[in-house]
């Protein structure tokens, strides 16, 4: 029958040792953190004195990693390189992205220099077009010249049988002058 609004959970439980497993030493927890201090203490003491026995240095870890052995055969140190021990010479290899990326864009290149020159058919077609705008706007442009020609011929036959003399103003409109 549970106590409150919280379902106890197994592993939330505690447990308390009683006077009588203290004092027998049967406790759950019979040791204390300054024995388990005193022990590893004596444990770096003894491998301090056989590493200098032996001549080799021992490397003192910080924090909890010296109370924590790890057994992984997969476990690889990092190995540390410094900017001055770094092999410029070899050659890196680029991935799968970088290498499709290069060639896209010497692709792009090569079909942009073809283009200027006009070997590729579709700069082949633009300058067919091209031409043939040229074309259409040099007829235009003729075709209003002789229109504008013929207008003046126009007004200058009517106009001439009187007495009226016309100059052409800034704009190049005639105009009477007087």
């Amino acid at each position: 029958m549970g106590r409150g609004k919280f379902k106890v959970k197994p592993t939330g439980r505690r447990n308390f040792s009683t006077p009588e497993e203290l004092d027998a030493g049967t406790s759950a927890c019979s040791r204390t953190i300054g024995q388990d201090q005193t022990e590893y203490n004596k444990k770096d003491g003894s491998e301090e004195k056989s590493g200098e026995d032996s001549g080799e240095e021992v490397e003192r870890r910080k924090g909890t990693v010296p109370l924590i052995e790890i057994q992984n055969p997969n476990f690889v140190k990092p190995i540390t390189t410094k900017a001055k021990d770094a092999n410029l010479e070899k050659a890196t290899q680029l991935t799968r992205r970088e290498r499709e990326e290069i060639e896209k864009q010497r692709a792009h290149e090569r079909y942009m220099r073809l283009q200027e020159q006009g070997k590729t058919e579709q700069s082949r077609k633009d300058l067919e077009r091209l031409a043939l705008v040229r074309h259409q706007r040099a007829e235009a442009a003729k075709k209003r010249q002789e229109e504008k020609a013929a207008k003046e011929l126009k007004r200058a036959e009517t106009c001439g049988s009187g007495d009226l003399d016309f100059a052409k103003d800034k704009k190049g409109a005639l105009r009477s002058q007087s």
